[in-house]
């Protein structure tokens, strides 16, 4: 064997060595040494602490050496690695050294078996670790982690407050408060500090005490105290809460909630921003936890700053949902509009979408066109977007178009206003934002019991007959507005019995495949008001069903009333003209109308039967409608419409449409398969319509 030069193991000068060794090791060693015999009491042991001799603690038991929160775990575990041989490493346990100062420590326990030549157990060597600085390092940064993931994650300041608290609570503070600016919350400019002691602060959120029935109050905050210490500098506050704490005198709310859960540790850090103050955090620890430290402070100031920019942005987005709102609510319309021949009730659900939007408009013949629609997105220019096609809409309905047509034209508008938002400077917000939107539009005509419907991209519309059967409407479905899709929009017509429910609804209110029938259900008992209706659909959504908001629309179709509406076939000849002006002054003096609008309504007709009988075609038809204007309409069957012509002095014709104009509130053409009709709506007087 070659001489290495090391002792020969069991001559003196390996006894030697080995006790140098030892000696050295128990001696220097930067961490804890015992030697517990089988009984795991300690034998030998290095210098631990300067509270602790190591004559205190040798021929005690482990777990009276050492005052662990869980003695019996690590009592099995030192008899585990006793029994088998098997070493631990590494575990980590809660206690501190007898005697020692303060609360529990994080200890790492490395265990490994004694054994004699023979391979009998003769006891343990175990070498302990304090490790609480390392761990609580760790758990900070734990900490800051769920703090950047809970806090920030809503847009609702209610939600941020809640999420701050749930990160900090168990895990950093034993419980935790979190108080806004009162006027904060109400929509105001956050105030600059210092934060006067009269202006109240709201609790937002409380996690970790039983004390949850005060989230919602107001308090102001006491002087010379750390909470309005920090709103005057902006500056955070570390205080231990022993016997020497004389501002509890001042704030007697504190010290009850000191007194009861036995807070012995606080810090106090302002929720700030840009030099305002928006609010005040307040982090308490309690019986066995280690009091806060400088870093534990840090943390707490990071944790603030991260709160007081989400609560910031919540509250921005608020302002701006609250502008977008009231905008929204300004361009719908401001009343139900009660038709002669369709009831219609409405509501509309609150949510972070601003583009919902539906419409009623009366158009000629007694016709309604009803319209629901809705623009993706939130904020200002989502609500803007919505009633630029609102104002196209109306506009086009003016024209008297098949729905398809209407959708087909405001598609248009819609792609020029898309090509108006790519033309902005990149740097512009909107520039990167793509507009999406959906419409169903739809006109029921009372006299033909029908109703004619087109959609773009929107869900159609949910039927109920008037028995409460369930009717199945198959509606084409037209691409969505803004969409590169160019497919034609198509329409469908139904026709309906007297008494059955249209529902209108957008995207939102239909989640799931089971909420048509939902609806149906909620509609299964027509006879109910409209309103109580609407109401039942949104009692039976489930909760959050519609975080965006929605628009519900429903319509009850119905006829004129006989005693309301007049029709009379017309030979094609001269002298009807004249027959005609007969049989509207009988019929207007049957609805006791006023001289004058009897009068003027003789010469309106008689100048549209005239140019039936020159320039159309029969057969010849007069109609007079009486709701909350006096229509006449003239039917015949050929396309070619009169045009209005400012006819000069000398010419014989060519004002009868001017004097129509004129006499006519509105006036206008309605083509149709079997030919047009000529219209005209006069203002009737209350007085009269009664």
């Amino acid at each position: 064997m070659p001489d290495t030069g090391a002792p020969v193991p069991g001559t003196p000068a390996a006894d030697e060595m080995a006790g140098a060794l030892l000696d050295a090791l128990f001696s220097q060693s930067a961490v804890g040494l015992h030697v517990l015999d089988t009984e795991l009491r300690v034998e030998y042991v290095n210098a631990l602490s300067d509270a602790v001799a190591p004559e205190q603690i040798v021929g005690l038991h482990f777990t009276q050496a050492y005052w662990l929160d869980d003695p019996e775990e690590a009592e099995l575990l030192l008899r585990g690695v006793l029994d088998t041989g098997t070493p631990v490493l590494n575990q980590v346990i809660r206690g501190r050294l007898m005697a020692a100062p303060g609360p529990s420590h994080s200890l790492t326990v490395t265990v490994h078996r004694l054994d004699d030549p023979s391979g009998r157990p003769l006891g343990l060597l175990a070498a302990v670790v304090d490790v609480n600085e390392r761990v609580k390092a760790q758990a900070r940064a734990e900490c800051l982690v769920s703090v950047r993931r809970e806090v920030g994650r809503s847009l609702d300041v209610a939600a941020t407050c809640e999420g701050l608290v749930a990160a900090l609570v168990p895990q950093f503070a034993d419980f935790a408060v979190v108080e806004v600016v009162d006027e904060v919350l109400r929509g105001t400019d956050p105030p600059i500090s210092p934060l006067k002691g009269d202006v109240p602060l709201r609790r937002a959120a409380v996690r970790g005490t039983d004390s949850d029935d005060v989230v919602g109050e107001l308090r102001r905050l006491p002087e010379n105290t750390p909470f309005a210490l920090a709103v005057t500098d902006l500056r955070p506050r570390l205080v231990a809460l022993d016997e020497h704490v004389s501002w509890l005198d001042s704030d007697r709310a504190t010290a009850r909630l000191i007194e009861t859960t036995g807070a012995h540790s606080l810090i106090v850090a302002p929720l700030k921003l840009h030099g305002a103050v928006l609010g005040l955090v307040s982090l308490y620890r309690q019986g066995d936890s280690e009091p806060y430290d400088a870093y534990d402070l840090t943390l707490a100031v990071t944790a603030a700053a991260h709160a007081a920019l989400s609560i910031e942005n919540a509250l921005r987005y608020a302002r701006e949902h609250v502008v977008a709102s009231i905008v929204q609510r300004r361009l719908l319309p401001q009343h139900d509009g009660a038709r002669i021949a369709i009831e219609t009730a409405h509501v509309l659900l609150p949510g972070r979408n601003s583009g919902c939007w539906f419409d009623t408009i009366g158009l000629s013949g007694a016709r309604t066109a009803l319209i629901i629609g809705n623009v993706e997105g939130h904020g200002l220019q989502t609500a803007i977007t919505m009633g630029q096609l609102r104002t196209v809409i109306h506009a086009l309905a003016g024209l008297d178009l098949d729905p398809d047509e209407v959708l087909a034209r405001l598609n248009d508008t819609a792609d020029r206003l898309a090509i108006e938002r790519r033309s902005l400077p990149p740097g512009d917000s909107l520039h990167r934002q793509s507009l999406k939107a959906t419409c169903l539009y739809a006109v029921y005509d009372p006299f033909t019991r029908t109703c004619t419907m087109a959609r773009a991209g929107h869900p159609a519309p949910v039927a109920v007959a008037p028995d409460g059967r369930p009717l199945v409407l198959d509606v084409p479905e037209g691409p969505p507005l803004f969409s590169d899709d160019s497919a034609p929009f198509a329409t469908a017509t139904v026709e309906l019995d007297e008494g059955s429910l249209l529902a209108f609804l957008t995207t939102s209110l239909l989640p799931a495949d089971r909420s048509v029938t939902t609806v149906q259900d909620a509609l299964a008992h027509p006879e109910r008001r409209l309103q109580e209706l609407c109401d039942a659909i949104v009692y039976n959504l489930p909760a959050e069903a519609h975080p965006d908001g929605a628009a519900l629309m429903l319509a009850r179709t119905g006829v004129v009333p006989p005693d309301r509406v007049a029709t009379w076939e017309l030979a094609h000849d001269r002298s009807t003209p004249a027959i005609a002006r007969t049989l509207v002054r009988d019929r207007l003096e049957g609805w006791n109308l006023g001289e004058e609008t009897i009068e003027a309504t003789e010469l309106i007709v008689s100048e549209l039967i005239t140019n039936a009988v020159r320039y159309g075609t029969p057969p010849l038809h007069l109609r007079l409608l009486l709701d909350r204007t006096l229509t006449c309409e003239v039917h015949d069957t050929s396309p070619v419409a009169p045009h209005l012509r400012h006819a000069r002095t000398v010419d014989e014709g060519g004002r009868g449409l001017f004097i129509v104009s004129q006499l006519a509130t509105h006036w206008g053409t309605r083509y149709s398969t079997a030919g047009k009709a000529l219209w005209t709506e006069q203002e009737v007087s209350a007085h009269d319509r009664s």
